[in-house]
């Protein structure tokens, strides 16, 4: 039936109007497809993609999976911690990065540069410094060894000079310039080492045990520089080390390996929030010998501390048996003067995620 008006076979105004609607909506959502596009098309790649690397050394039954199955995206800027115990295929996944290992299966891409197809462009962004070796060449002194890599790297020493003396500077290296390196103890080869890395244009770096035979003033003194260079050139660095005190210091994220696989990824903090609380720590002026002593035959003390008319003691319990400690100290009328809860730090996760106090942290070859 057509209505007054309208001409068979002619569309009404109604219709005109809603076609005229659905197109605008279809162009619409067309449009909005195709910005999707171009934004993901503008979005760089990630300074680090890994996917699907395997890696089997040896064959029949005594082959070993070093690698299996490994994936991971790391992006521009950002300070990566890699750890596992021996064994665990970090050292094969790094080197197979690093195109050192040519793996069985799998991708790495640097910059969107698929490392294994197109190498020179590659590696173009890429310096290491692998423990155990020697990064660089002792009978150069030691500002010589950071001009060389810099030519290397396709860069002129000349216009960053300015950036060599200060990392000479921070790294307490000033007075050594001029000396070969074959001369310097190894902690201050392994500096050496260090400054020649970040002495490059290389925005994505690898340190393996960067702070292997430093003392407590240069680690801290590398990580504080380490943190400063990552925020002034947007480097993009991979550190795999067994102090853990440096990884939390540095790293934005830690990725732990074990068997081959990885079986965590994730923040610092997010890693220790994951863990419940390992223990407390109180504080009385009544802990004497004899308490002390009933304690000890109760519960797992960890650690006591004498803090001038204070007595702080610290018990690795989970939460039942802080209700029971609790309950205990009650019935001796102790009073208490603080009660504080000791957090997982990073080690305790690590050993609790790779097995048992048996494994350690290690940057050996694996």
């Amino acid at each position: 039936m057509v209505q007054q008006g309208t001409q068979e076979g002619e569309p009404r105004k109604s219709d005109e109007a809603a076609h005229a609607s659905d197109s605008e909506t279809a162009r619409t959502a067309a449009s909005k497809t195709a910005h999707a596009a171009a934004d993901d098309a503008d979005e760089p790649p990630p300074a680090i993609a890994v996917e699907g690397l395997r890696k089997r050394f040896g064959s029949g039954p005594d082959a070993v999976t070093a690698v299996d199955n490994v994936s991971l995206e790391i992006e521009t800027g950002s300070v990566v911690g890699l750890l596992g115990p021996n064994g665990a295929g970090k050292t094969t996944t790094i080197k197979s990065i690093l195109g050192m290992v040519l793996p069985d299966e799998g991708s790495v891409r640097i910059h969107g540069d698929d490392v294994y197809r197109n190498p020179r462009a590659a590696y173009a962004h890429v310096d290491a410094m692998l423990e155990g070796a020697r990064n660089d060449y002792w009978r150069l002194t030691v500002r010589e060894n950071l001009r060389y890599f810099a030519t290397i790297s396709g860069v002129h020493p000349d216009s960053i000079a300015d950036r060599h003396d200060r990392l000479l500077e921070k790294l307490d290296l000033a007075e050594k310039a001029d000396v070969p390196v074959r001369s310097l103890s190894r902690g201050m080869k392994q500096k050496v080492s260090l400054a020649s890395v970040l002495a490059s244009e290389s925005d994505v770096v690898f340190l393996d045990e960067p702070t292997l035979g430093l003392d407590v003033e240069s680690s801290l003194t590398l990580r504080r520089e380490l943190r400063r260079i990552v925020a002034e050139r947007n480097l993009t660095v991979v550190v795999s080390s067994h102090d853990m005190d440096v990884i939390e210091d540095v790293c934005d994220r830690v990725v732990i390996m074990r068997e081959g696989r990885i079986i965590a990824d994730d923040t610092v903090a997010a890693l220790r929030q994951s863990f419940s609380a390992r223990g407390y720590r109180i504080t009385s002026e009544e802990f004497g010998e004899r308490l002390l002593a009933e304690l000890r035959d109760r519960f797992e003390v960890t650690d006591v501390e004498e803090l001038g008319d204070q007595t702080r003691v610290e018990v690795a319990t989970d939460s039942d048996g802080f209700y029971a400690l609790i309950a205990y100290l009650r019935s001796r009328d102790v009073t208490l003067d603080a009660v504080n809860t000791v957090e997982a730090d990073l080690e305790d996760v690590f050993v609790e995620l790779t097995g048992g106090n048996d494994v350690e942290p290690s940057g050996g070859a694996e």
